[in-house]
């Protein structure tokens, strides 16, 4: 053997030996007793709740129920919401095609209230709530089923309050937007030809009663509801929601529901109902040091699976639980985005089906909604559109206000999912296409300037200004040519537009900067205060601009920092926007003093939101902060605690799942990264980035491993096979189990 073949010999030998790959198997042990952890996360309501952003809520992706003190009134209020009622009028607006209030059951007690409790078991799905009143006590417990159309609540009582009322008081017909400017005396933001539904009318078929909303565009809404008594004093009241349109049928199907469910039982409907949500919490699992964050994060896995589910609702500005807002609609400007992102690490991918179909299922409408002379090729959607159908036109760059990226960011989350499922026929047959006719709308208006340079006209930069060269639809249309031409070498497809989106990331304009960082786009500043992060999408979430760029990292921080220079008008998405951002470039203290901004000011104390109006996206990109801060897995590598807070020593773990289909568990003790698990459902390259310095490898064979700078290993690891990390010379007990907490239950209404 000569002197080079002998020092290649020996360099490949103590690389492999560096890396201790073990042939052993070591199983992962989840140490969680579920009900009893889910039972820390609680929300505990000391006092009863008076509005709508602090009550208890449940839902079932299509039916919702709020429980809550009608403020200064003598009764409890049970607001009902079915997801399905909309308004079917031909001008497709907020006035026009607007989700509908259905109405609230007022419990009209016999006494006065003197005071009460309630809790909201999210392991089960279940709201008690005790009312303690002049004349006894009445105590509900109350379910939206999951699978079922049908809202159940038993009240059992103490003393004279065997008699207390229900009364049924119907909502007005007309769009919330009406409402809530009507009664806020705007009256002038109202269209003056505003016709308004018919009342609601009350009736009763066998026993069952109804309430019927006819509405002028044709179709109708029932509420029924039945009661019934008991053994041992327990009264139970059975409610259904529907809404048929443009058939007048839907209080054949009310009556339906509620005799099957009385048929079924409470006993039975109880069962089956916490059945589903005792399988769903165990997909994945995340405990934290710090028990406002946990509560928090559970309770945004709750709200979710509240919200929506694949073959249910698309989640819009309030989810199943509608109230008198601005936004009775789906907005496609950040909110439908913002919501989602969630739903991937968690391994929650079922629900994120609703986003799939609500735009996989409707391009025919996607394409009316750009101007006719581009319906050829071209695909979009609009600000506001409605759960049903996504019809919302989009205007003209370089006339008006035309917000023309709105679609392709939707894209963006739909390949996000794709990316953490790995299924090839999602994209060749639905992604793929739907992508580019996004894209294509583009393409119509790119115009070469004396630069010899790719440019656009002028756009909106979402919520900011019109402006050439808007970086909100640069950093989009950079990521649509980038992904199309990566599916077609993924998919093998000759396709013909391949050379214009390879002209266009060869040719496009440059983003447009200055010594603040990003700009809005060409010669227009970040000048006034903006609660959007537009400008900033290609930081996040499409990490064209990134840790592995030389350079990107001044231009994000200075970007960063800027943008959150003017906080007049920051909101609680500014928070998590920055708090992301911050993950991005692995600042782990940054994004959790960013994510402590969201609480207190700007978060309820059942972590609802509000602006000018109710809306719920908001906390619900606050888990994907938490994800951020634990896993990333961005351009090809999954990346173990990339921004984990100096404060949070301890964090666990177990089933988050990555791009590139990989289910991973990881634990982190006293600062340091005990040990890493990772599983290949899909059999996709495995790159795993880790603050493990000596790195031990153990599996069922013996992997390859290549390893690189920044504590970066490429695994050989196929589709079905797993593998563990640890560091040399320690002993981990390979488990996962929550942290102890001196307290718990942090959310709710506390007695002050």
């Amino acid at each position: 053997m000569n002197s080079k073949k002998r020092f290649f010999f020996y360099a490949v030998l103590s690389f492999f030996c560096t890396l201790m790959v073990d042939a052993r198997s070591i199983t992962i042990q989840q140490k969680i007793d579920w009900p009893q952890f889910m039972s820390n996360q609680d929300m505990i309501w000391e006092v009863l709740p008076e509005y709508w952003h602090e009550s208890a809520y449940l839902g079932n992706g299509r039916l919702g129920l709020m429980i809550y003190k009608e403020p200064e009134k003598n009764y409890i209020r049970l607001e009902t919401s079915n997801c399905d009622v909309h308004d079917h009028r031909e001008k497709r607006d907020v006035f026009g095609i607007p989700r509908l209030l259905t109405g609230h059951f007022a419990l009209h007690p016999k006494g006065k209230i003197i005071s009460g409790k309630m809790r909201l078991d999210l392991w089960n799905a279940e709201a008690t709530t005790d009312i303690i009143t002049t004349k006894g006590s009445i105590h509900l417990k109350a379910f939206v089923h999951a699978n079922d159309m049908i809202i159940v609540i038993k009240a059992t009582t103490e003393g004279e309050e065997k008699d207390f009322q229900w009364e049924w008081i119907a909502a007005e017909g007309n769009s919330p937007r009406y409402l809530f400017f009507k009664n806020q005396g705007k009256m002038d933001k109202i269209p003056q030809d505003y016709p308004l539904n018919p009342v609601a009318e009350i009736s009763q078929e066998n026993g069952i009663h109804l309430s019927t909303q006819k509405l002028l565009a044709g179709g109708e809404t029932v509420v029924g509801w039945q009661e019934n008594k008991a053994e041992k004093g327990e009264r139970i009241l059975w409610v259904n929601l529907t809404h048929t349109y443009p058939q007048t049928n839907a209080g054949e199907t009310c009556m339906k529901e509620i005799k099957k469910a009385k048929r079924q039982g409470f006993k039975k409907l109880q069962s089956t109902h916490r059945q589903w949500w005792n399988a769903y919490y165990p997909a994945s699992f995340i405990t934290l040091p710090e028990i406002q964050k946990e509560n928090f994060y559970w309770i945004q896995m709750y709200k979710l699976a509240s919200a929506t589910r694949g073959d249910r609702a698309l989640i819009d500005n309030t989810g199943p639980w509608l109230t008198e807002t601005p936004w009775p609609n789906a907005w496609w400007n950040l909110n439908v985005q913002l919501t989602y992102w969630a739903l991937n690490a968690s391994d929650h991918l079922d629900l994120a089906a609703s986003l799939e179909n609500a735009l996989y299922n409707h391009t025919d409408e996607l394409r009316l909604n750009v101007p006719a002379a581009y319906r050829s090729n071209s695909l979009g959607i609009g600000v506001a559109s409605n759960l049903e159908c996504m019809s919302t036109e989009i205007g003209i760059p370089g006339k008006g206000k035309a917000q023309v990226g709105l679609l392709p960011w939707a894209c963006h989350n739909l390949w996000l999912i794709y990316r953490h499922k790995m299924d090839d026929n999602v994209l060749r047959d639905q992604l793929f296409p739907l992508l580019k006719g996004a894209i294509n709308y583009y393409l119509h208006f790119l115009e070469k300037g004396e630069d010899g340079k790719l440019h656009l006209p002028a756009t909106y930069s979402p919520e900011y200004d019109i402006v050439e060269d808007c970086n909100f639809d640069l950093a989009l249309l950079r990521w649509g040519c980038q992904t199309l031409l990566e599916s077609t070498k993924r998919l093998n497809l000759q396709e013909p537009l391949i050379e214009t989106w390879q002209n266009v990331l060869d040719n496009l304009v440059s983003y447009p900067m200055d010594e603040n960082g990003l700009l809005i786009g060409k010669d227009m500043p970040y000048a006034f205060s903006h609660r959007h992060y537009s400008h900033l999408l290609a930081i996040y979430p499409l990490y064209l601009l990134n840790t592995e760029q030389p350079g990107a990292v001044d231009t994000i921080e200075k970007s960063l920092a800027f943008w959150q220079s003017k906080p007049k008008a920051l909101q609680g998405y500014s928070c998590t926007g920055a708090s992301s951002i911050s993950s991005a470039i692995g600042k782990g203290n940054d994004a959790l003093s960013y994510l402590n901004k969201l609480f207190g000011k700007f978060l309820s104390p059942t972590t609802m939101y509000k602006e000018a109006g109710p809306v719920i996206e908001t906390p619900l990109s606050g888990a994907q902060c938490i994800h951020d801060m634990l896993i990333q897995s961005w351009g090809g590598k999954i990346r173990i605690f990339p921004a984990v807070p100096d404060a949070w020593k301890d964090v666990a773990y177990s089933g988050l799942r990555t791009e590139g289909a990989f289910k991973v568990s990881a634990s982190r003790k006293q600062g340091k990264t005990e040990f890493i698990h990772i599983k290949s459902l899909a059999g996709e390259p495995c790159v795993v980035m880790t603050d493990i310095s000596d790195p031990v490898f153990t599996g069922k064979r013996d992997f390859a491993i290549k390893s690189s700078d920044n504590g970066t290993y490429q695994i050989d690891l196929k589709k079905g096979e797993e593998i563990i990390i640890y560091p040399k010379d320690a002993s981990p007990d390979f488990s996962i189990s929550p942290i102890s907490h001196m307290s718990q239950n942090y959310f709710g209404k506390k007695a002050r």
